[in-house]
């Protein structure tokens, strides 16, 4: 499947409320849950952590998380369906999937749901990952 099969699954995700540690569009989802959702959408169900909270103190977990969903870490430009990790504030890693017209695609804890945002990324970017295959 494409980034791009994996951004209009995620775009058909939004508007599914907010809820931490949610894997279903229909009772919430958290940044984490976007992306299982999405995936699942396009026939990958790997297993998601659980073990987090809204502040981690460091990147392991998505790291070792991303690369068992088939992603690797790329440079360059954003193409639809990438997932960025950023650093949403102090402590606070989030999960942002790349929209197909442009734009990033995230669950939204504070507006409890999730959203479009138009880019660029308004937060400092630690990782940037593509599907591999």
């Amino acid at each position: 499947m494409s980034g791009a099969a994996l951004a209009h699954a995620a775009e058909g995700l939004i508007g599914a409320p907010f809820r931490l540690h949610g894997r279903d569009p229909a009772t919430g989802l958290d940044c984490v849950g976007l992306l299982v959702a999405a995936l699942a959408a396009i026939g990958r169900h790997p297993p998601a952590p659980l073990a987090y909270g809204l502040r981690n103190r460091d990147i392991a977990g998505p790291l070792a998380f991303a690369r068992g969903m088939g992603f690797a870490e790329v440079i360059g430009a954003l193409l639809p369906g990438d997932v960025l990790l950023a650093d949403a504030g102090p402590l606070q890693q989030h999960l942002l999937i790349a929209a197909p017209g442009g734009g990033l695609i995230h669950a939204h804890a504070g507006l409890r749901r999730v959203v479009a945002t138009p880019g660029p990324l308004g937060w400092p970017l630690l990782r940037h990952w593509r599907l591999t295959d």
